[in-house]
């Protein structure tokens, strides 16, 4: 289920940024690259459904994403793992360092 969650916040968030890379900052953005004098939807209807997708989009893509958190698999806590790594820490601490020599400068 976590899979396809993951899956569907992907797809969403590539529509969602091809739906606002199309978008125009002054309003234009789709609309203006097919003004013609039959326009089917008119620059304003077009406008309208780009900022419903995209708010549409960005909501969907807040409750996909806490949806992820409430199912999101437990992690499994191995026994053995942090005993055995708090003894590799331990025994390098407790091992002395050893005092390498620097040669002598060469004149």
């Amino acid at each position: 289920m976590y899979i396809l969650i993951s899956v569907l916040i992907l797809i969403v968030c590539v529509l969602l940024v091809l739906v606002v890379l199309v978008q125009n900052s002054k309003g234009g953005g789709l609309a203006s690259n097919f003004a013609s004098s039959n326009q089917f939807m008119g620059v304003r209807k077009t406008a309208d459904f780009l900022e419903k997708a995209t708010w549409t989009l960005a909501v969907v893509l807040l409750l996909l994403s806490l949806l992820s958190v409430v199912i999101i698999p437990p992690a499994t806590k191995v026994q053995g793992a942090d005993t055995e790594l708090r003894e590799k820490i331990d025994n390098t601490k407790s091992q002395p360092v050893q005092d390498y020599q620097t040669p002598p400068a060469k004149k």
